[in-house]
């Protein structure tokens, strides 16, 4: 008798806390660049529902289960007003949760807006909680042929914010495209780097983060959607992340990340005997000779050595040389599209004439915040 509500029990795979943090979140990018209307606890909700599909065979009914236990452990909640403030943060999803998503459609936008969970089911006397997903969010959760990011679970439930939530899921799907093309090939090692240093203006992280019309002063903005984020992100999850402000004009323009994964001793992935981390160390390295070989024959070097910008001794460095010419050296052929070689050495010579501002030790990034904060002005004047 007892075989009928095993086989339903196995079937509804109940997760144990244990499993949920080896759990990794998979999803679109088109769902990551979408704008959460939603707080924190309802957006760490859906993380975790979303831990528990199996993409290779997807519930049939758009239903995965939960243990309350586990749920409220996942939490951290373990006061006696629990199942009270589990049913607030349920309700809260279901009537003001939604993600707005933009594609691509033909000569313009699609624009969507989904209520990501509309149905939840628990008793009172009971363990399991029913969670099923709307039907038209999952394909951002299983069509995952291309154009997907997967990061951990265990990295999600350490943030407690909305916002370093939605920055670390942007930078995780900045940060995957990296790995992906600096082992398959397939992109220039410019473009390689710019997805471990990605960009983002000022106005597509407002409406990211749905912050529009918040945060009026830009000292606000960066305090609480900029260096708290940062500072939970580097303290709790894989990343170590820094940024640098650009400015156009005198008014800050965009931001430019820098993100470095944490290697652990006990990370599988980066052990010295895993061979997928030798055969990635001998292609940085092949990498970085290329890149100092293109550099060293530079004209831009040429340049820098004769505006004392650059010194014969460090041209012996070849992680700077190999930063030069992936970096800053791309950015100084846009500047000679613009304005001719000349239009190079003018800016060079005027960077060598404040270099008493900057240190010798980050060479590479002063002369990399230097064109960065240069070229949008010549593209304002040529457009003038």
């Amino acid at each position: 008798m007892s075989s009928i509500p095993e086989k339903q029990e196995n079937q509804k795979q109940v997760l144990t806390l244990n499993e949920l943090s080896k759990r990794k979140v998979v999803e679109h990018n088109s769902l990551i660049t979408s704008i959460a209307k939603m707080d924190k606890t309802p957006l760490k909700m859906f993380e975790l529902a979303v831990s528990c599909i199996n993409t290779e065979e997807p519930p049939k009914d758009n239903i995965v289960y939960l243990s309350k236990r586990d749920l409220f452990a996942f939490f951290k909640v373990s006061d006696n007003d629990k199942h009270s403030r589990f049913k607030q943060a349920v309700e809260k999803m279901q009537k003001q949760a939604f993600f707005q998503i933009k594609e691509e459609a033909g000569k313009g936008f699609k624009f969507k807006s989904i209520v990501p969970i509309p149905y939840v089911e628990w008793t009172d006397y009971h363990d399991e909680v029913k969670i099923e997903f709307h039907r038209e969010i999952m394909p951002y959760l299983i069509n995952l042929k291309k154009n997907f990011t997967q990061h951990a679970l265990s990295d999600i439930a350490e943030l407690n914010s909305k916002y370093s939530i939605i920055l670390y899921r942007w930078l995780s799907m900045n940060y995957s495209q990296y790995e992906h093309y600096s082992t398959k090939g397939g992109r220039r090692t410019e473009q390689v780097e710019s997805y471990r240093n990605p960009s983002i203006s000022i106005k597509e992280l407002r409406i990211m983060t749905d912050t529009v019309n918040d945060y009026e002063r830009f000292q606000s903005l960066e305090t609480w959607i900029l260096k708290k984020p940062i500072e939970e992100i580097n303290a709790h999850t894989h990343f170590n992340v820094t940024y640098d402000k650009i400015k156009a004009g005198r008014s800050i323009d965009s931001i430019v990340f820098h993100i470095e994964k944490k290697r652990t001793a006990d990370d599988n992935s980066y052990k010295l005997d895993d061979q997928a981390y030798i055969e990635d160390k001998k292609q940085k390295e092949e990498t970085e000779k290329d890149l100092v070989f293109e550099a060293m024959k530079s004209k831009y070097t040429q340049i820098l050595l004769e505006n004392m910008l650059l010194s014969p001794y460090e041209m012996t460095d070849t992680a700077l040389m190999a930063g030069l010419q992936a970096h800053v050296y791309p950015l100084y052929d846009e500047l000679k599209d613009l304005r001719g070689l000349n239009g190079v050495k003018d800016h060079l010579s005027y960077v060598a004439s404040k270099q008493e501002d900057y240190s010798k030790r980050n060479i590479a990034k002063y002369l990399k915040k230097a064109i960065e904060q240069y070229l949008p002005t010549v593209k304002r004047q040529d457009l003038s």
